[in-house]
């Protein structure tokens, strides 16, 4: 009991969810209906929480550590996301994304560019293990050899980010893959295998959309507009096969294992080096305005300027924001257990693995949903479906399959997630615009929810142990 103040009582499972739906609701309302940007909505949920909590009982030092909590997990990510933003331009004025798009008009054919884009972004997302790295270099250039050839550009971006996801997903070198992997207490290499029932029928599924979506929808002036955006990007850069070192230089550091801050400052640094060898005039001060403000192209073809034109850590900056602002909401939901109050009955209650599997990757994406960050949205679901899990039979393998089924892929389809807003700033396309093209990260939790209900590729628990374990829970509820 606090003197002067009213008693903090347990949440109970009505009032989170009451809470939890409010949320929803204000969110929802804010981005789809009224077309604001996530930002605010989030913003007046964080002060409606806050008020709840003070109504409660909280403490103002209680509010301030949840805050704390929260933003202190995504200080890596966001330092990140700095680094992002000075390779971004750096590349550009350096004429490697400038030359990756002039190679690649040579060798992809606009017949086959759709499915070739998410092939592509998928083996050397699995090669690097970091769908935010491809998605702000090969799939800017990708991007713009897209819009060039009169493609949708939402259709694009989401064989962009389907074909990073699914390397992001599948890579040993990935931080989610290894999160779920370290959550559900699962080997790592065995995790990955066992991901592929689920992953390999949404790949397929997912080329062959884009097979059929992507074929023969380029402009029929296409051709035109290429060879104008080639002459245009050979007068005004570097175009050379020099420009394949600093990718190379990332699938070293990803095969030695090197930490992406360290990657990224590398290739930041290999970018500079290549940008005063191949303009020695060029002044320190520019390059340092270009890394801080981004890159401003001057072509005189506009549709090019409005592609290269882009990069800088100012321009992080609103994704970053909305990162301190979904790990602020995440640290208070998590500080007053409104979170973990909404899961875990539900988890005790269910029957079936069908259903087990079902709610638990619905878990994840609620929690996508409500709080917008990809860590919590396998670690919370993690935490609360293990033993039910093991309950009903099923190995951890089945539910680090689970987490990032409907955990990791589902954070890039909320307009309001960190992913989904890096993506979209990145690319310059809405989430809500290239959600619907965005096929695996929608078709990996129904594969695994087909899996549940089927049997199919689903770990379960050697004999012994599964009697175990249902011995054991049967004791400890005193049965």
């Amino acid at each position: 009991m606090r003197e002067n103040k009213k008693e903090w009582r347990a949440v109970s499972f009505g009032e989170a969810l009451t809470i939890l739906l409010v949320m929803l609701l204000v969110m929802g309302l804010g981005v789809i209906k009224f077309g604001l940007s996530p930002m605010t909505p989030v913003l007046l949920v964080i002060a409606l929480v806050m008020l709840w909590a003070k109504l409660r009982g909280a403490e103002w030092d209680d509010i301030h550590n949840g805050i704390i909590d929260g933003i202190k997990t995504g200080i890596i990510p966001i330092f990140i996301f700095l680094l992002i933003g000075a390779l971004i331009s750096v590349w550009i004025a350096a004429g490697i994304i400038p030359s990756m798009m002039v190679f690649g008009f040579h060798l992809i054919s606009a017949q086959w560019f759709v499915p070739s884009v998410f092939l592509v972004c998928a083996i050397i997302g699995t090669s690097i293990g970091s769908a935010f790295t491809i998605i702000s270099t090969i799939g800017i250039a990708l991007f713009g050899m897209g819009t060039t050839m009169g493609f949708n550009p939402a259709l694009v971006a989401g064989a962009i980010i389907s074909g990073a996801i699914f390397g992001d997903k599948t890579s040993p070198l990935s931080d989610s893959t290894n999160l779920a992997s370290a959550i559900a207490e699962s080997e790592l290499f065995a995790h990955i295998k066992n991901l592929m029932w689920s992953t390999i029928p949404a790949f397929i599924v997912s080329l062959i959309l884009y097979f059929f979506m992507g074929s023969g929808a380029s402009d029929t002036n296409a051709l035109g507009k290429i060879n104008s955006t080639i002459t245009t990007l050979n007068t005004h850069f570097t175009i050379t096969w020099w420009a394949a070192l600093p990718i190379i230089v990332m699938f070293v550091c990803a095969w030695r294992k090197i930490p992406a801050i360290a990657t990224l400052f590398l290739n930041v640094v290999l970018g500079v080096v290549m940008i005063f060898i191949e303009k020695p005039s060029t002044s320190l001060k520019s390059v340092a305005t270009m890394i801080e403000s981004g890159f401003v192209a001057k072509t005189g073809n506009a549709s090019v300027d409005a592609l290269l034109t882009r990069g800088g850590i100012s321009a992080m900056m609103s994704t970053v924001s909305l990162i301190i602002l979904t790990l602020t909401l995440g640290g208070l939901l998590m500080k007053f257990n409104i979170i973990q109050t909404a899961m875990v009955p539900l988890a005790k209650r269910l029957k079936g693995t069908g259903a087990v599997v079902t709610a638990a990757i619905l878990s994840g994406i609620g929690v996508n949903i409500f709080v917008g960050e990809q860590y919590l949205s396998v670690i919370l679901p993690g935490k609360a479906f293990k033993q039910t899990f093991n309950d009903h039979g099923l190995d951890n393998l089945a539910l680090s399959r689970v987490l990032e089924d409907g955990g990791t892929v589902i954070n890039y389809l909320v307009p309001w997630g960190v992913a989904a807003v890096f993506a979209a700033n990145t690319l310059g396309v809405s989430t809500l615009a290239y959600l619907p093209f965005c096929f695996f990260s929608l078709l990996s939790p129904v594969f695994s929810i087909l899996s549940g209900f089927t049997g199919v590729g689903l770990k379960r628990l050697p004999a012994s142990d599964d009697q175990s374990t249902t011995s054991a829970t049967m004791a400890a509820s005193g049965r």
